[in-house]
């Protein structure tokens, strides 16, 4: 198994904390793992994107030219990697940002309204947990129990009391992610 993923929206959404507890789960499973973020120097608000690739085998490049899954945040996330994804892949987007919903009809695509979800809640902080959450559902290549796990290392340890509240986040991803007929 190898799964080529791309996490791409607006600095300050959380992508590069998504990509790197991904990672890190990967790790917790044994697999091949790499992680290889991308920002402007703006990053907060600028725009913000990370390459995972997680696999059973040893991994010849963390560059990528196509995509099994790619999660975009933004529309300019989805007009840069709708093209990219490989025939047969995934598309997880978050309604709330995309004015443009993706078009292909050669990939599974999925909608998630992680940003609703966050301000129903109250806590925009966990936006990026929803999306995860619904990442896990439509291409379950690690485990909730790795995952979090994954947050553990990725978290410092001031934060770890929010390791609760960041599982529920996930598992509440998991509940709101549909996938859309094209």
């Amino acid at each position: 198994m190898t799964e080529e993923i791309i996490i791409s929206g607006f600095g300050g959404q959380g992508v590069l904390s998504m990509g790197k507890i991904l990672a890190y789960a990967g790790i917790m499973e044994d697999k091949q793992v790499s992680w290889m973020p991308a920002y402007g120097p703006e990053q907060r608000g600028g725009t913000a994107n990370v390459t995972v690739i997680i696999s059973d085998d040893p991994i010849s490049s963390p560059i990528l030219s196509r995509y099994d899954t790619a999660i975009v945040l933004n529309q300019p996330s989805l007009e840069k990697f709708e093209p990219v994804v490989k025939a047969g892949g995934t598309i997880i987007y978050d309604g709330h940002s995309i004015i443009q919903p993706p078009t292909r009809k050669d990939v599974k695509v999925y909608r998630i309204d992680a940003m609703e979800e966050a301000a129903r809640t109250g806590n925009s902080k966990v936006f990026n947990m929803l999306v995860l959450g619904g990442l896990l559902k439509a291409r379950p290549i690690a485990s909730i129990d790795d995952v979090v796990k994954g947050l553990r290392k990725a978290l410092p340890e001031r934060h770890h009391k929010l390791i609760p509240m960041n599982e529920d986040a996930i598992r509440r991803g998991m509940e709101i992610i549909e996938e859309v007929t094209i």
